[in-house]
């Protein structure tokens, strides 16, 4: 007995230990289709409540993996000693493990509570707990695990349906699967008769991947043909400017030669260009002198000037407060719009309960206040120079979703710009904190997703990288690297149909969440007594 214990740690461990390698920046993508075959092999004739100190441990190991950036972010730009910065890194992974917990207690469960079909159903729980992990505590949808697929545009259109969700759902489903033949085969390495072949759970996720696979394959063939009737030309900055000097006044003027210079080279061609978020490192409206700067700058390139700076509000007793807002201004100095970001960075923008538990700590954006969310998805707009259609410029203004960095991972909040009519969307963001980690690889991998989603062209412009575009099939079509200074610009088609995911959002997770709440309900009433079996072996 206390050598298969011994037997299932270790199994859960390779789970956790494989998990950060489909991910950016190892980007071995088709690890997530095995990952969890050493987890579920482990819970074979496992308690529940072994299953869930498993689960725990393999999910624990695998969101360190993922999340090891956070200590660099602390320690290097929110100057948290380094303990502590391993402290908080281990609170998170700790929690994100959670997840992995309960999903393996309700694979036992579901063993016990539907001897023979229940397990069917265990991509549902997974995908229902990433959807609480989307909205739970504000909400950090980090890496999910359809993110791993970002590279395979083959197999992910089936997104513009269910969402990265259906992804994940598809990636269990296989990963249970492959476990069952695994359970069914081992007697034969050891020379007995197996039991009859387990067909129930390798026919669903054969059937879905080829449902998955066909969908792809026909949204392809069409995005090949139907080129969009419309499209404009996009310029994106990336002025790499160090964090470390970004809100030092000293440096300002320094700042803004360098978007003067990257602004220059995309020359008069841009119907629009795009500078970070958090660009200016002042607030531009109580700087008239920087104003006139970036006017003068918008007028050069005859083109509107999208850029992100802190805005200065005041609640009715006077106190002040910050926007983290992206400013759309026209050649004439016209401002065009604004947005202010709604969904906030804990520990980036503002420090959760600050004034109790966590007054120690200090935000990693530096040299400015405690942010406060905007209210809600508005869409900015302006009137393209041509439509690159070979008539008079267009007399009709392009209506665009702008989300400011942390925002774009969560799947909702983007679909509601596309929703209220975005033609296409752009993503700004400062990604300077997470040093030459894997975040900035793994927060650019989930834009594809956003694309896929809503079929909308993104185009994104990071501090430090990584700057880009991607097409409304998820086809990355420029990225440039960390860390250098870069002006690129790339042909965007504008999108004026909207996807299933874009009308009804998350359907398939919320089917998910309710099927687990019917089992739930359902194991809660029944009388008759569970099967006394925990394996996934059927009887011969």
């Amino acid at each position: 007995m206390k050598r298969a214990g011994s037997r299932q740690i270790l199994l859960a461990c390779v789970s956790g230990v494989l998990l950060p390698l489909c991910f950016p920046k190892f980007d071995l993508g088709f690890l997530a289709w095995i990952v969890f075959i050493p987890l579920h092999l482990a819970l074979d004739q496992c308690s529940r409540q072994r299953a869930f100190w498993l689960g725990w441990l393999s999910g624990v190991i695998g969101f360190t993996g993922i999340m090891a950036w956070v200590v660099t972010a602390m320690t290097t730009y929110g100057k948290v000693p380094i303990l502590i910065s391993y402290a908080i890194l281990l609170l998170l992974t700790a929690y994100l493990g959670l997840y992995v917990a309960l999903y393996s207690f309700a694979v036992i469960w579901l063993r016990e509570l539907i001897p023979r079909y229940g397990i069917l159903f265990a991509p549902c729980f997974w995908v229902a707990l990433e959807l609480l992990r989307t909205y739970a505590f504000s909400g950090f949808p980090w890496c999910l695990l359809g993110y791993s697929q970002y590279q395979r545009l083959g197999l992910i259109q089936i997104a513009d349906l269910t969402g990265v969700y259906g992804v994940s759902f598809l990636i269990i489903l296989v990963n249970l699967a492959l476990a069952d033949l695994l359970l069914w085969a081992m007697p034969l390495f050891r020379g007995f008769h197996p039991a009859k072949l387990p067909w129930v759970l390798p026919t669903a996720a054969a059937g879905g991947l080829v449902l998955s696979w066909s969908y792809s394959a026909a949204v392809l063939s069409d995005g090949h043909t139907d080129r969009p009737s419309t499209s404009i030309v996009v310029g994106v900055v990336q002025p790499n400017i160090d964090q470390a000097v970004k809100w030092d006044a000293d440096y300002r003027n320094e700042t803004m030669r360098r978007f003067d210079r990257l602004t220059a080279r995309l020359g008069t061609e841009t119907d629009l260009i795009i500078w970070p978020e958090s660009a200016t490192p002042f607030i531009l409206e109580r700087e008239a002198d920087y104003q006139l700067q970036v006017i003068e700058w918008a007028s050069r390139a005859q083109a509107p000037i999208l850029l992100g700076s802190p805005a200065l509000r005041f609640y009715p007793d006077r106190r002040p407060y910050l926007l983290n807002s992206a400013y759309l201004v026209a050649p004439d100095g016209t401002l065009l719009g604004r947005y202010d970001k709604h969904h906030l960075v804990p520990f980036g923008e503002y420090i959760p309960l600050k004034s109790s538990l966590l007054f120690f700590l200090d935000k990693l954006v530096e040299g400015i206040g405690d942010f406060v969310g905007g209210p809600g998805a508005t869409l900015l707009s302006f009137y393209p120079k041509s439509l690159h259609t070979g008539e008079a410029p267009s007399s009709r203004a392009v209506k665009f979703g702008t989300v400011i960095c942390y925002e774009v991972i969560f799947p909702n909040l983007v679909r509601q710009f596309a929703a209220n009519g975005a033609a296409f969307l752009v993503n700004i963001t400062n990604d300077g904190w997470f040093g030459p980690s894997s975040a900035p690889a793994q927060h650019f991998s989930m834009v594809v997703f956003r694309s896929i989603e809503n079929r909308l062209a993104f185009a994104r412009s990071a501090n430090t990288g990584i700057s880009g575009f991607i097409d409304p099939f998820g086809r990355i079509v420029d990225q440039t690297p960390l860390f250098t200074e870069q002006a690129i610009k790339a042909t965007v088609p504008l999108t004026y149909s909207q996807t299933f995911y874009s009308y009804y959002g998350d359907v398939f997770a919320y089917a998910c969440a309710i099927i687990c709440g019917i089992l739930w309900l359902y194991g809660l009433f029944r009388t008759e007594e569970p099967a006394p079996t925990t394996s996934v072996i059927e009887p011969a």
